[in-house]
């Protein structure tokens, strides 16, 4: 049975460095939550402050109603999944994935029946009696999850877990995870450095940096309204272009900066006019056309500087003005005549497509 999973002010340091500094976020009861950053930024330390292998030195871990801050790892119903399997290679996989319930003496019969029932969500039922070490990555990766569901933990806690598989893997078990997620209806907290399975699998996610929560929300919200430059910068691609607000109402902005006028429908910080700000443009948003409208806001110029072919796009590094700014394009479905270096390209980019924010970076508590 799933359960919310609190952290309220939660600190956690080691020696004089704060591995987690003052964070607070409510997971909630059956959502597959992300924790995304870069290395070092805490997140792992996070995940093992939820698993029991932490204590918190401030602050409160709560699963549901319940204070789990010195309740020992063995006796939270947390199951984890780690980076590396952690298999018994002498094993089965059935004595694997039985593993933990013979720990908690299951009576013989119901655990056989929990072994077979979970063995059939991972898609391995036919391999219960092979060794474990003989299996491939992925389908180790499938009994880890097995032998971490069949105890029924209230919360599952996975520790970049596609991390040792290769592209092509990864991009399978994704998809398997949230199944498996979905028909388990539990709470579980997923920890990576890998944006594209943050975006294609979280119900929401936290992105962390130096110990602290700088923004949390589903992935499109982070990705589409990012809270600062390092969510902008670290979640996908994105061109940055400075500037200076010079007219602001109602949500929307005219930024002065060194390619022209740009125009804003999505203004969310408070800006005052004379602020310096740094515009956030994807660069899927630059809209790449041979007949533009003449009254259309954010019309460019640009210069081919390189062109990279992706078959289904074709990505640009384009030059706007006289060395005054290089930025990414992406050409989507580019045909077989794309353009060339040194061609000359219009764009235009949507009004709520520039995001403009603070120059400074300042890593508050978001939710």
């Amino acid at each position: 049975m799933s359960v919310e999973v609190h952290l309220e002010h939660v600190v956690k340091a080691f020696d004089t460095t704060i591995a987690v500094n003052d964070v607070s976020v409510e997971i909630q009861k059956g959502e597959l939550f992300f924790l995304l950053g870069p290395s070092g930024c805490g997140k792992s330390t996070f995940l093992r402050i939820i698993a029991g292998f932490y204590e918190p030195d401030a602050g409160q871990l709560m699963f549901g109603d319940r204070v789990m801050n010195r309740v020992p790892p063995h006796k939270r119903n947390a199951g984890m999944v780690f980076q590396n399997y952690a298999l018994w290679p002498h094993m089965t996989v059935y004595k694997n994935v039985e593993y933990g319930l013979s720990l908690r003496k299951i009576d013989k019969e119901i655990r056989q029946r929990k072994v077979a029932e979970v063995l059939e969500i991972v898609h391995m039922p036919e391999y219960a009696d092979r060794p474990v070490n003989t299996l491939s990555g992925g389908q180790q990766q499938r009994i880890a999850l097995a032998r971490a569901l069949v105890i029924e933990p209230d919360v599952l806690l996975l520790d970049e877990p596609l991390s040792n598989l290769d592209a092509q893997l990864r991009l399978e078990m994704r998809n398997e995870i949230k199944q498996i997620h979905s028909q388990a209806n539990i709470t579980a907290v997923y920890v990576t450095h890998d944006q594209t399975e943050a975006l294609t699998m979280a119900d929401r996610m936290a992105v962390m940096k130096d110990g602290v929560i700088v923004q949390v929300g589903a992935p499109r919200e982070v990705y589409r309204l990012p809270a600062n430059l390092f969510v902008a910068s670290f979640i996908g691609e994105t061109n940055f272009i400075t500037g200076q607000i010079q007219l602001r109402s109602n949500g929307c902005a005219e930024i002065e900066t060194p390619i022209g006028t740009l125009h804003s429908s999505t203004v969310y910080h408070d800006f005052v006019n004379g602020n310096d700000v740094v515009c956030s443009i994807r660069p899927e948003s630059l809209n790449i056309s041979d007949a533009i409208p003449s009254d259309v806001p954010n019309r460019f110029s640009a210069k081919v500087l390189d062109v990279t072919y992706l078959g289904r796009i074709e990505e640009y590094q384009l030059l706007i003005g006289d060395n005054l700014a290089v930025v990414k394009a992406i050409f989507f479905n580019p045909g077989t005549q794309g353009r060339k270096v040194g061609d000359t390209l219009d764009f235009w980019i949507k009004s709520e497509d520039v995001i403009p924010l603070p120059l400074e970076e300042e890593y508050n508590h978001q939710e």
